[in-house]
């Protein structure tokens, strides 16, 4: 009986598989987002034109707004005479800048997280998970976020009796800002708040976009008299704030309500409801205060 031959297929390791080696960017603010835009090409258009390889169709963009240039794999970007400017981390694009990995880029008002060349597959899957707990905009936690905390931290308190403390602020009168000043002016604005109240909170507090110019700011182990403390610091601190776009000083106020666990207001829902009530009153009262 003749000897079969046993062939071994070779398997190949993961490691030694192609990756993707393009570069991308990814919205994180804006239309589609999430959506990701390799950049392979040796120059990528963005703009409001049909023809664009990246449109956005957006009335704060220009037909022609922003090109990419794919040099060797380094990739920059220059804008092409546009209305509203193109930016990059904040700052003006002025000439061609190089993109470095995790650049954020502000195309009117969408905004795109830069990628760098490599395997970015798993970068743009943890990216897509921080869309999913972290505000494009200002980088601080979502709505979505911030109610699975709150929900966390109120479970925590009953189960050991502890504090907790819970913070609504709005921005006073904001539409008159977009009406004034524009839109753009007006993400400005959330983003500089946003950041100033950031730098002011402790690790453990959870400082969350709840919606539009709503803002919340979760308290563990603070009780009322704290909570109102901390709002009124807060208020404050913005009130001193410089807020400034397109040279043009925006005076910005905030009105801030404030509840904390009782023994009638033990859920989630009850906290949210009692502070957006003291918020509502705060704002019908003057604005510009704290009200606890």
């Amino acid at each position: 009986m003749a000897k079969t031959k046993t062939v071994v297929t070779v398997i190949s390791k993961i490691s030694e598989r192609p990756v993707d080696m393009a570069a991308a960017l990814v919205v994180i603010y804006g239309m589609d987002l999430g959506r990701k835009f390799d950049l392979n090409r040796p120059e990528t258009v963005i703009g409001r034109s049909s023809k664009a390889d990246i449109q956005v169709d957006q009335e704060s963009i220009s037909r022609n707004h922003a090109a990419l240039a794919n040099k060797g794999g380094q990739i920059s970007i220059r804008d092409m005479g546009s209305t509203n400017g193109t930016y990059v981390n904040d700052e003006l694009v002025t000439a061609d800048f190089q993109l470095r990995n995790g650049d954020l880029v502000k195309i009117g008002r969408t905004i795109f997280k830069f990628i760098g060349g490599g395997n970015i597959e798993a970068a743009y899957h943890d990216e897509i998970y921080k869309l999913t707990t972290m505000d494009g905009l200002t980088q601080i936690s979502n709505r979505r976020y911030f109610e699975e905390a709150l929900e966390r931290e109120i479970s925590r308190c009953n189960r050991y009796a502890r504090e907790m403390s819970l913070v609504l602020i709005d921005i006073d009168h904001f539409k008159q800002v977009n009406d004034s000043y524009g839109h753009l002016a007006g993400d400005a604005v959330l983003k500089v708040l946003a950041s100033a109240i950031k730098a002011r909170i402790r690790k453990e507090d959870v400082f969350a976009r709840y919606g539009g110019e709503e803002f919340a700011l979760l308290l563990p182990e603070v009780d009322l008299k704290g909570g109102a403390a901390m709002a009124e610091k807060a208020r404050k601190l913005v009130e001193a704030q410089k807020f400034e776009f397109d040279n043009q000083r925006i005076p910005i106020t905030i009105s801030a309500g404030v509840a904390a666990l009782t023994s009638t207001q033990r859920e989630p829902a009850d906290v949210v409801r009692a502070a957006d009530a003291k918020l509502y009153e705060a704002k019908s009262t003057g604005r510009n205060k704290v009200s606890a």
